[in-house]
């Protein structure tokens, strides 16, 4: 398996190799030196990246896309495919490349992201299964591109309107695709003609969330399988005993801000000074990107650097999230509806349809604090809301389909 550290990304792709070795197989993991504690934790061997981006470190400064520098999804796109997808290609399958030959393995398993690891897997003819840990990402028929965070068209205007956005991103990333036949070359790969065709000709793409939430899942290749959201919670999350006593009855709100630094700390300031006011209860946990001090808690509302989000979600009323999918996965999953404040990155297309699916609203990071406030009496006071997502949790539960461990086993057969 190769990852990279993108946050939102590690606990579902580590739950994967949980599921691998769980079943008998021997799982290597080629990643971030972030995520060796954890790596080796779930039973895998580990191998750092050398050549390829990485961070030795959580510090912002170490941030490989830093998308809290810009509101613009286009200059996001733009970086993430210089920095990360295309421009070190050459780099990642070299270190791919030397991984498998020291681990011999029998297919590869690279996050979708990772076009070095797919070379090099194909160069050594080995099958690769990608591993798509948010919603489907790639360009498809009929849903609206990735980024602004669309609704689905429903008019002349509207598809105008999506394919007019499509021309811009397929002509952002075609500017990519010079890096990527480059890197396919040292491999004795044949150039490609379109920069998705790199992920689009893996033998699997296993997407693991919803295809009821994902209103792409319908015009997805033949090759793709919803194999469902893996709702592990971090490694890193700390035992939490809730303070208050089990007469008190007032509704239970989770506020969480993302695994990676988005520059969150003054929208949970605010979100907290809001929460303050009302007559709820909330936990507040900033992660591991922010000290807990950063955030202060009030008498209502407590601050924790982590804590287990299934347990408090068992209990909650309402959930306010920058919905990445991670967090909204496992909101729908337990039946809580939802207050959304995406910050970027895939955040405001996993919004879109938390929105159209009825479970929830969404508020721009730069909301004051009296829309904020409207947002959270609205989905706690309207049983639609959660009626909603309590029809997400049954989806989460039956609909996928594939089962993930299956379709890598006969990958390898």
């Amino acid at each position: 398996m190769a990852l990279w550290e993108g946050g939102g990304n590690v606990p579902p792709e580590l739950g994967v190799a949980r599921r691998l070795i769980s079943r008998g197989h021997k799982v290597h993991m080629l990643a971030d030196p972030t995520i060796k504690i954890a790596a080796e934790a779930a039973g895998c061997s580990f191998s750092p990246w050398r050549r390829g981006p990485h961070r030795t470190s959580l510090d912002p400064s170490e941030d490989l896309i830093k998308d809290w520098e810009t509101k613009n999804p286009l200059v996001m796109l733009r970086r993430a495919r210089d920095r990360f997808i295309a421009g070190p290609a050459a780099d990642y399958a070299a270190d791919t490349s030397e991984t498998i030959d020291a681990f011999q393995p029998d297919a590869v398993v690279p996050d979708a992201f990772l076009f070095g690891s797919i070379i090099a897997a194909q160069g050594a003819s080995l099958p690769v299964a990608l591993l798509v840990p948010n919603i489907w990402i790639m360009p498809s028929r009929g849903t609206p591109p990735m980024g602004p965070g669309f609704a689905p068209a429903k008019t002349i205007l509207g598809r105008t309107r999506d394919a007019a956005m499509l021309a811009i991103v397929n002509r952002l990333f075609r500017a990519g695709l010079p890096a990527v036949n480059s890197a396919r070359s040292e491999y004795g790969l044949a150039p490609l003609s379109s920069f998705y065709e790199q992920a689009l000709v893996a033998e699997r793409i296993l997407v693991l969330t919803s295809p009821t939430f994902d209103y792409a899942a319908t015009s997805v290749p033949a090759n793709v399988r919803y194999v469902g959201p893996i709702l592990d919670d971090p490694d890193w999350a700390q035992p939490w005993i809730s303070p208050w006593p089990e007469v008190d009855r007032r509704p239970l709100v989770l506020v969480g801000f993302s695994s990676t630094y988005q520059n969150q700390g003054p929208l949970l300031r605010k979100v907290v000074e809001v929460l303050a006011t009302l007559p709820v209860r909330a936990v507040v946990t900033v992660g591991q990107m922010l000290a807990a001090d950063e955030v202060t808690s009030t008498d209502n509302v407590v601050v924790v650097g982590s804590a287990p989000h299934r347990q408090i979600l068992a209990q909650a009323s309402v959930a306010v999230s920058h919905c990445g999918h991670g967090t909204t996965m496992k909101c729908l999953a337990a039946g809580v509806p939802m207050v959304c404040i995406p910050m970027g990155r895939d955040q405001n297309d996993t919004a879109a349809r938390v929105v159209y699916h009825g479970a929830g609203v969404r508020l721009s990071p730069s909301a004051s604090g009296a829309k904020i406030r409207k947002a959270v009496q609205l989905v706690l006071g309207d049983d639609r809301f959660r009626s909603n997502a309590s029809r997400m949790c049954s989806a989460i539960a039956d609909d996928s389909t594939a089962d993930l461990v299956t379709e890598l086993e006969m990958l390898v057969r």
